[in-house]
C-alpha cells in the first residue's frame, strides 16, 4: 500500500483490509509513521509519536483491527506520559488506562502517540509555550481549532484516519469543522470518562473521536457507548447498533435551523452560505425545516461553563504542591495563569 492509499481509507476501510490480510497492523503503523514524518513538521499536531508503535501488538479482531490511532495528550489516559500541554505538568505519568482506552484497544485500535492541545483543554484553538502551534493541514497559517486541535489536523493530514478527542465547549465540534471532519459529542452519559472523570464539567465534558467518514463514527459510537462501574449518568442503550442506523430510512424530519447570530457576534457571509446550502439540500430530501430563535441567551450559557472551568482552577494550587512546583509564568500560559488568578478571588 502506498501513502497516498493509506491516506484515502478510512478506519473501517482499513480494518477491513486487515481482516483479510492484505495488510498487516505493523504495515499500517509504519505508513502512520511515515504520514508523520511527512507532515507533522508543518502542521505540528502529534507531540509524540510512540518509538516502538511497529513492535506493539493488539488484538486481530474488532471493529478496528489494527487502525492507528492518536491519544489526546489530555482526557481519557493510556498508561504513560500525559502532560496536558502544560509546563506544570510536563513528565507527568498516568498509571492506568481509563475505560475509554480499554474499549479503544479491545476494538483493535493501535495506539501509536499523543496529540497536541491548548494548556489543560482550556481553549478553542491549540497553542502553547510547552509544544508551539498546532496548524490547520488545509491552509497552514489558520488555526486547526481546539481543544482536540491536533487530534483534527493529524486525522485531516493522513497521520490517522480516527483520533481520540473530546469536547465539553466545542473542543470537538470547532476543530473538526475547521479541519473539515465529522466531529460529535456524544449525549452525557453515552461514553464514559471513568474511572476518575466521570462527572467532569457535570457531564458537559464527555470523551469520543475525531473521523473522516460518518460509517466511521457510527462505529465508534458502538465501540465506546456503554456505561462502566461508578457512572453517574446513564442513559438509554440503543436498540441496535449505531452501524445498522445507517441502513434505515430517517423518515420526515423536522430541522431547525439558526440564521439569526445567538449572542452579539453576527455570522460571516460564507458560514451563512453554508447553512443555507445545507438547508437547501435537507429540505430536497424531504424534511421540514424551520427557522429558529436562539433557545437561551449565550452570555447564561458561558457563566455555566466558565463556572465550571473554575471549579478546576481552584484546584491548581494543589496540584502545583502536590508536583513540588510554583504556580507562576514559568509553570502557566498567561491566560490561564491570570484565569486562575481571578477563581482564587472569588468567595
Amino acid at each position: 500500500m502506498t501513502l497516498s492509499d493509506y491516506c484515502r481509507h478510512d478506519a473501517t476501510g482499513l480494518a477491513d483490509l486487515v481482516r483479510r490480510k492484505e495488510i498487516s497492523p505493523r504495515e499500517l503503523t509504519a505508513l502512520a509513521r511515515a504520514a508523520h514524518e511527512k507532515v507533522d513538521p508543518a502542521i505540528n499536531a502529534v507531540v509524540e509519536f510512540y518509538a516502538d508503535a511497529e513492535d506493539v501488538t493488539g488484538p486481530k479482531e474488532g471493529a478496528f483491527a489494527g487502525v492507528p490511532f492518536l491519544r489526546k495528550d489530555v482526557g481519557a489516559k493510556e498508561a504513560g506520559l500525559q502532560e496536558y500541554g502544560s509546563r506544570l505538568m510536563q513528565g507527568n505519568v498516568a498509571t492506568e488506562d481509563s475505560y475509554y482506552t480499554t474499549r479503544a484497544k479491545a476494538a483493535g485500535l493501535h495506539y501509536v502517540g499523543r496529540s497536541a492541545v491548548p494548556e489543560f483543554a482550556f481553549a478553542g484553538f491549540t497553542e502553547t509555550l510547552l509544544e508551539g502551534i498546532t496548524c490547520n493541514p488545509w491552509h497552514p497559517e489558520r488555526s486547526a481549532g481546539g481543544s482536540s486541535g491536533g487530534a483534527a489536523a493529524a486525522v485531516a493530514a493522513g497521520v490517522v484516519p480516527m483520533a481520540h478527542a473530546s469536547d465539553g465547549g466545542g473542543s470537538i465540534r470547532i476543530p473538526a469543522g475547521w479541519c473539515g471532519l465529522v466531529g460529535l459529542n456524544p449525549s452525557r452519559g453515552r461514553v464514559s470518562g471513568g474511572p476518575d472523570h466521570q462527572d467532569s464539567l457535570f457531564g458537559l465534558a464527555r470523551e469520543f473521536v475525531v473521523c473522516r467518514t460518518v460509517r466511521d463514527m457510527a462505529a465508534a459510537l458502538d465501540v465506546f457507548s456503554g456505561p462502566e462501574p461508578g457512572d453517574p449518568f446513564i442513559i438509554a442503550q440503543p436498540e441496535r447498533p449505531y452501524r445498522d442506523e445507517l441502513q434505515r430510512p430517517t423518515g420526515k424530519l423536522r430541522i431547525g435551523i439558526a440564521r439569526t447570530a445567538w449572542g452579539r457576534v453576527p455570522i460571516a457571509p460564507d458560514v451563512l452560505a453554508v447553512l443555507d446550502e445545507t438547508a437547501k439540500l435537507l429540505a430536497d430530501m424531504g424534511h421540514e425545516i424551520e427557522e429558529i430563535a436562539s433557545p437561551v441567551n449565550p452570555e447564561d450559557i458561558m457563566v455555566g461553563v466558565m463556572g465550571g472551568f473554575n471549579l478546576g482552577l481552584a484546584e491548581m494550587p494543589a496540584l502545583a504542591k502536590m508536583l513540588g512546583r510554583p504556580l507562576d509564568a514559568t509553570t502557566m500560559e498567561p491566560v490561564l495563569l491570570k484565569l486562575t488568578e481571578q477563581t482564587l478571588a472569588m468567595s
